[in-house]
């Protein structure tokens, strides 16, 4: 029998087509934090991972449009390295 892990931090990185990247942003940003450009990281809980999985599959055309999950189980168990120039910014330059 499989465990089933409550996952409650995620990472989210996207490349959709840009009539509908104005929604997807929208959306991911309900849910997480706006990290850089096209990513989004943060903690959530299981039910709302849920939601925002659904809600995504809603928009996007899975022929076209790539979403990636990355999940984890909190914000202690990973490393970051980060190289090269890291832009803050409000991800408005991605509003169509």
């Amino acid at each position: 029998m499989t465990k089933k892990f409550n996952y409650n931090y995620a990472f989210l990185f996207y490349d959709v087509n840009e009539k509908r990247v104005q929604r997807v942003f929208k959306l991911c940003k309900k849910y997480l934090s706006h990290y850089q450009k096209s990513v989004f990281r943060g903690e959530i809980t299981p039910s709302k991972l849920i939601s925002l999985r659904k809600d995504l599959k809603n928009i996007i055309d899975e022929n076209e449009d790539f979403i990636c999950i990355i999940k984890l189980m909190n914000d202690k168990v990973f490393e970051e390295e980060v190289i090269g120039t890291q832009l803050y910014n409000t991800g408005e330059d991605l509003i169509i």
